[in-house]
């Protein structure tokens, strides 16, 4: 903002001149005093300048209905919608969303720096404020095969861009509890340039809680109960309450807030597919969630807004006051949270379910390094996803929880036969991990139960954090074509019955992203999820969502990576058996 401006909006609050909109008959709700408000909302150059009455250049008859901040995303993963941010941005402004706070690693993961600038330059091209956390763990843990590794001296220079307020979720604890070298120096980067850092405090002890907030992290999204909500609370930290396409966390940490403590919660969606998205929301969906629950609902719509703000430091935003922006929602029905009108800086960017902005001017294409992310050094056939083993050893199995990040380590007896071969009628699938980013013939390989497949296989590209290729399949020759299908189709998600291809997704923008629109993307996936029924998937979980995360080494208890079974909790591979 320049002198100019600063004068014009002062003129306008002081109406000795006009300002450019008003809007009238609305019912605004002060997330301060949670009260109602009846008067004027004055906006000058997309800013709120006044609350009174006031005279505009242009008006807007709000007809009785509410008027409430725009909701705030704090921490939530784009390229888990599968969508470009332009994309995303179409997919969440109607449903009120207007700032997000996203973390980029999962492409930084596949093309470091260079996927960092594709998003920073998307995001500029949308009305949506995205604001950037650069990614702590690239890769995730030391010993992963990613594509990309940023160091502190990679990501240092990032914090002059405007958009970015600090360092992402932490989530290599070892690395800060030992006091690592460069984690240490991220974490000093991000202090001195005063900005904030994340955390990712999944299943830590109250000890690796002193030892995180020792080293300036402010909050944690991996809350799963009451209890750990009020320890992070107790000291010192935000707390976020996570909805997303697979981890579902509002209702059981919900019960920690009270009018005492409720300042140092708010929403996230962490990963969300676009179709989730479209379908029921995202902030929006949860702050509903909570008024069904019985939060009173001017907590609820704090928590969606303000308190983000408040936690980022983002000081314009989360509030209906003078000198903050005019994102604005206006909503028909409070505790159902309708939205019929969403406006950013004054302007109306989504009315009744649908984005109404012009499209900005297209952005350059996205690096060739983008697309071509999927290289394997040969085509795969059945022979490499043999695993033999001793019939008179236990086997270590990976099991999931329907709805959760989480597994289990769970042992069975082993088959009488030398080589582990799928059992559908125990529910004993066989799980490949395959190094895509090198062509390193590097392919992890275990058995997962609770995907209930009968038939067939299904693989994706989307494999947290490293991104490699992940597939789950009843028989090695399925398996094997679905790790081809990826590389052929340049990376997504597909599934494979006898050799032949059900249905693909293309992700051919880092095996993350697509380059078509939200609604296409929406109605593949749908085609996608209606040809499960045909590999006897019945249940009432996304499987390609958990299937995507189980090669996430930081999130307990057991998981999958190109070296085989990994122990989170011990922090080191275990072997099959």
């Amino acid at each position: 903002m320049n002198k100019e401006a600063l004068v014009n909006r002062l003129n306008a609050s002081a109406q000795r001149q006009k300002a450019d909109i008003v809007i009238k008959n609305g019912k605004i709700m002060d997330v301060y005093n949670q009260e109602w408000i009846y008067e004027d909302i004055a906006i000058t150059d997309g800013v709120i300048v006044g609350l009174g009455e006031y005279e505009g250049e242009n008006t807007i008859d709000a007809e009785g209905q509410m008027i409430v901040p725009g909701f705030i995303d704090g921490h939530v993963h784009i390229e888990s919608s599968m969508v470009t941010p332009i994309e995303f941005a179409k997919a969440v402004l109607p449903h009120g969303v207007t700032t997000v706070v996203t973390d980029p690693h999962e492409i930084a993961n596949v093309s470091g720096e260079k996927g960092i600038v594709f998003m920073l330059e998307q995001a500029r091209h949308t009305p949506l404020n995205i604001h950037f956390m650069l990614p702590s763990s690239v890769p995730a843990a030391s010993f992963e095969r990613s594509g990309a590794i940023l160091k502190a001296a990679d990501l240092k220079p990032f914090y002059e861009e405007e958009e970015v307020l600090g360092l992402a979720e932490v989530m290599d604890y070892v690395s800060v509890q030992q006091a690592e070298e460069d984690m240490v120096q991220k974490l000093l980067d991000a202090r001195v340039a005063g900005k904030r850092i994340d955390g990712h405090l999944a299943g830590l002890s109250t000890d690796l809680i002193n030892i995180y907030r020792t080293a300036f992290v402010l909050n944690d999204h991996e809350v799963t109960s009451k209890e750990e909500a009020l320890d992070r609370i107790r000291r010192g930290m935000y707390v976020m309450m996570r909805e997303g396409s697979v981890a579902k966390n509002t209702l059981n940490v919900l019960p920690a807030v009270n009018e005492k403590n409720a300042r140092r919660f708010f929403f996230c969606t962490d990963d969300k597919h676009v179709d989730d998205l479209l379908s029921e929301g995202s902030v929006n969906h949860q702050v509903k969630m909570a008024i069904q629950a019985g939060l009173d609902p001017f907590l609820a719509y704090q928590l969606g807004s303000l308190n983000a703000a408040e936690c980022y430091g983002l000081d314009t935003k989360g509030a209906i006051a003078p000198g903050f922006d005019a994102d604005l929602l206006f909503v028909s029905d409070l505790e159902n949270v309708t939205v019929t009108m969403t406006m950013v800086k004054g302007q109306t960017v989504a009315e009744d379910s649908k984005a109404v902005y012009h499209d900005y001017a297209s952005t350059a294409a996205p690096d060739q390094a983008l697309l071509d992310s999927v290289k394997l050094a040969d085509p795969l056939n059945k022979q490499d996803f043999h695993m033999p083993i001793d019939s008179e050893q236990q086997i270590n199995v990976i099991q999931i929880i329907p709805n959760q990040l989480e597994t289990r380590l769970v042992q069975v007896p082993a088959p009488v036969a030398r080589e582990f071969e799928p059992d559908t009628e125990l529910d004993l699938l066989k799980i490949a991990v395959v190094e895509r980013h090198k062509g390193l013939k590097e392919t992890g390989l275990g058995v997962v139960k609770g995907f209930g497949f009968k038939s067939g296989a299904i693989a994706t590209t989307i494999s947290h954090d490293s991104h490699n290729i992940i597939a789950v399949g009843t028989n090695d020759e399925d398996i094997a074509a679905a790790v081809n299908k990826l590389q052929e189709i340049g990376g997504g998600l597909t599934i494979i019955k006898n050799g032949e291809e059900l249905h693909s997704v293309p992700l051919p923008i880092a095996g993350l992203l697509s380059d078509q629109s939200a609604e296409q993307v929406n109605q593949s996936l749908l085609t996608l999820h209606d040809k499960l029924p045909l590999i006897g998937f019945t249940g009432g979980f996304n499987p390609f969502l958990t299937l995507s995360f189980l090669a996430l080494p930081v999130i307990p208890d057991i998981k999958m990576t190109t070296t085989g079974l990994f122990d989170v909790k011990s922090f080191q591979h275990i072997s099959l058996q």
